[in-house]
């Protein structure tokens, strides 16, 4: 019994360290690679050495340590003795080979030199253009968060062989497009950086509230998405986005307790106990924002979205929102980010600011746009304004609607909930 719970224990602690370390496994492979698939095919080797070895030899020190010596060391074999990269080849058998073999462990500590740049090498190599949205997504998961194929199929509710299949893809698509693996200088930064950013707060949001299933929210997404926010924002300091996407996942990630009752079923921002906000995220998103102010460049939109998020953070009662303030910031984010659902979102601060028929009127000029035609949060917000003018009958037809275009099922019986409410008001009104 002993034996087996040592086992267990062993394991735990292996899965522990491949989930902290896999990431700079692979980003250093990578560099002495030049093969994101490779290198991680050669992480995964040194993963299920330590699944043989650690059982019964124990748990190194410096498990991490021991698994990078352990990949670094195979990546080299394979680059002596077969016939990949030439070149690579060459220099590094011929600098081994000079050396004593007292000398040769330095030789490969000196290839951890350049962690910190690795890791954002392999950021920008997941999410390189080349690829779609959802082939970045499932590499960036796969390769950053060391989440395996059977979590990210779980998490985005897809068949586990589509998502392996998708990974394969995108490695392949790599290869074939000879996708470099560095970083990126100038405007094709700035692109990629985008990209970056973009793939993180998609897998936030997608833990924040959920496409579809049963459940609203997904937490493990959204602290996965926040681990990789915080190091990018330690790998890249002075872009100013970074902090501000860190700040907006900080001060949103400070309400997940607090949406969902003890059944599971959601609570809208409004209806929310705040008390049940987590002040300490709170802070952290303040402080994030803080340091993306600082830089003193213009603010993008990943920061105006935090600067929305910070109003509604320093409220303490919900009747303390500064609706004026955050639809003055809306309509910076328009003009930075213009988009049909930030169109909508600035509707809803107007109309808290400055009355439902006010609100009602911005949404009426847009709702035909083609963005928003099976956007479930359109008639919601329409029934919800409509509700508020006394229009029952008209906003008990919108929330219908919401709840036959939503693919949540807490959603959707949340929107059928507010449709039977509007009934009974229409019956007491008649």
């Amino acid at each position: 019994m002993m034996a087996t719970d040592n086992l267990t224990r062993t394991r735990r602690t292996i899965d522990a360290v491949w989930r902290m370390e896999s990431a700079k496994l692979i980003a250093v492979l990578a560099r002495m690679l030049g093969d994101v698939g490779l290198a991680e095919e050669m992480a995964q080797d040194s993963l299920v050495t330590a699944l043989e070895q650690w059982p019964e030899k124990g748990i190194p020190d410096n498990p991490g340590a021991w698994l990078m010596a352990t990949a670094k060391h195979r990546a080299i074999d394979r680059l002596r003795h077969g016939k990949l990269a030439e070149e690579k080849h060459a220099e590094i058998a011929r600098e081994l080979d000079e050396q004593q073999e007292a000398r040769a462990d330095d030789f490969i500590a000196a290839l951890d030199d350049d962690v910190g740049d690795d890791m954002l090498r392999l950021m920008f190599t997941a999410c390189h253009p080349v690829l779609s949205p959802d082939a970045r997504v499932a590499l960036t998961l796969r390769l950053l968060g060391g989440l395996t194929t059977d979590e990210i199929a779980r998490a985005f509710l897809v068949p586990e062989p589509t998502i392996a299949q998708r990974i394969v893809r995108a490695k392949r698509t790599l290869t074939e497009a000879n996708v470099p693996f560095e970083l990126p200088r100038g405007e094709d930064r700035a692109a990629r950086l985008a990209s970056v950013l973009d793939v993180i707060y998609l897998v936030f949001n997608e833990g924040y509230a959920a496409t579809a299933g049963e459940d609203w929210m997904r937490p493990a997404l959204c602290e996965e998405a926040l681990r990789l926010g915080r190091i990018l924002a330690e790998l890249a300091p002075g872009e100013a986005e970074v902090h501000g996407l860190v700040a907006l996942m900080e001060i949103q990630a400070s309400r997940l307790h607090a949406r969902t009752d003890k059944n599971g079923a959601p609570i809208l921002l409004l209806e929310q106990n705040r008390a049940h906000w987590d002040w300490l995220l709170i802070q952290r998103g303040l402080d994030a924002l803080e340091r993306a102010e600082k830089l003193g460049v213009d603010r993008g939109g990943y920061q105006l979205q935090a600067a929305i998020a910070a109003c509604h953070a320093r409220a303490r009662r919900a009747e303390d929102t500064d609706w004026a303030r955050i639809a003055a910031l809306y309509a910076q984010l328009g003009q930075v980010s213009p988009s049909p659902i930030v169109d909508l979102n600035g509707a809803v601060a107007v109309a808290m600011a400055f009355g439902p028929q006010r609100g009602l009127d911005l949404i009426d000029r847009i709702k035909d746009e083609t963005a928003l035609r099976n956007y479930h949060l359109l008639p919601a917000v329409r029934g919800d304004l409509l509700e508020k003018l006394g229009r029952f009958d008209e906003a008990r037809a919108e929330f219908e609607r919401a709840a036959a275009l939503t693919r949540n099922a807490r959603e959707q019986r949340l929107m059928l909930d507010r449709a039977g409410k509007c009934d009974a008001s229409s019956v007491r009104v008649h």
